[in-house]
């Protein structure tokens, strides 16, 4: 995959979330939520505060989804990241 985003915006891959509670319930698929964090796979010439590999959060419905090659990532505006993990 070859994408370079432009503007203000990076290329993200949903960090999928556990399917079991602590306790040990299992999450059926339709009670899931969309995860809110994921990794950062591409940045535009524009952006310097992230990097490939960050880990991010970022608003549940912010974005647009892409799909190459069968994987669905996310374009996000930078302005839709609340910050980077760990």
């Amino acid at each position: 995959m070859n994408f370079q985003p432009l503007g203000n915006r990076v290329l993200v891959k949903r960090v999928e979330e556990a399917t079991t509670t602590m306790s040990g319930i299992i999450i059926p698929d339709n009670a899931k939520e969309k995860p809110s964090r994921g990794e950062v796979v591409a940045v535009s010439k524009e952006v310097e505060t992230l990097a490939n590999g960050n880990q991010v959060l970022f608003g549940k419905y912010a974005g647009n989804e892409v799909s190459f090659d069968g994987t669905v990532y996310i374009v996000l505006d930078v302005d839709d990241i609340f910050g980077i993990i760990g």
